[in-house]
């Protein structure tokens, strides 16, 4: 079934898709089999393509058509995957700060997938724990720590994370805004983070290193997508879309274009 499979996505990539998505079905194509014999991923691809074929037909489609689950909450893995087809990419490198127990979250198909290193921070033990186990055959470092505004930049220099990198994500339900406005030694060309729909106008709440979203009584967290494109120009970012089918808003840095 693979064989079959791998031969749809050679014959419809070349057929149907420009250069720039073409690198990628190739670079997934050549990972060793322990990475990328998960037949449903590789179902996902062709269904990806042949969706592409389809909606290419109507140019007033917005980028939202190339949503995709692989491993995101949402459609964020199409999106990723249409985005570095035409930002490229530095050096396939990624930080992820909330990643679970490491199976659904944003950075998880790009490392199964399609070969990407990188940093995973989660402050569950448990969660943390499997996660390590999960990627234990990946270029992928799992820290159990609980991430805030003051230790961000210590914990990811400790890691040799500094300069350009790929991809940010940050879904942490609460101090998401101030993680990103303090990283500062990383250059990622793309941020994902997630904002909170029942916040108003440029709400934030409040900083707080302890914060706990379980804990919390007023069930406010996180940020508002307007704070957070406020925030996102002044560090240089603009934002590209939002995830329809989660909270995520996803943004690229200005020196890049789609």
């Amino acid at each position: 079934m693979q064989k079959k499979i791998k031969r749809i996505l050679e014959k419809t990539a070349k057929k149907i898709l420009p250069r720039s998505w073409r690198l990628f079905i190739g670079d997934f194509l050549q990972l060793p089999r322990r990475v990328r014999n998960n037949e449903k991923n590789l179902q996902g691809l062709v269904e990806l393509l042949l969706r592409n074929e389809s909606i290419s037909k109507n140019p007033k489609a917005g980028i939202n058509k190339y949503e995709l689950k692989f491993c995101s909450s949402g459609g964020v893995d199409g999106l990723l995957l249409y985005i570095f087809s035409k930002t490229g990419t530095a050096n396939h490198r990624f930080v992820e700060i909330g990643v679970g127990n490491g199976k659904e979250c944003n950075t998880a198909n790009l490392a199964l997938n399609f070969g990407w290193s990188g940093l995973m921070l989660e402050a569950h033990n448990g969660n943390a724990n499997f996660a390590r186990y999960y990627y234990k055959n990946y270029p992928v470092k799992v820290l159990y720590c609980w991430v805030t505004a003051e230790n961000i930049n210590k914990i990811l220099l400790e890691n040799d994370i500094k300069g350009e990198i790929d991809l940010l994500s940050i879904d942490i339900n609460g101090n998401d805004y101030w993680i990103w406005k303090a990283v500062d030694i990383i250059k990622p060309r793309v941020v994902v983070i997630e904002y909170n729909r029942n916040l108003k106008d440029k709400e934030v709440v409040k900083y707080d290193p302890n914060f706990d979203r379980d804990k919390e009584p007023s069930g406010k967290y996180g940020a508002s997508l307007q704070a957070l494109k406020e925030l996102a120009g002044i560090k240089g970012y603009k934002l590209i879309c939002c995830d329809s089918l989660s909270s995520d808003a996803v943004f690229v840095h200005k020196n890049y274009s789609l």
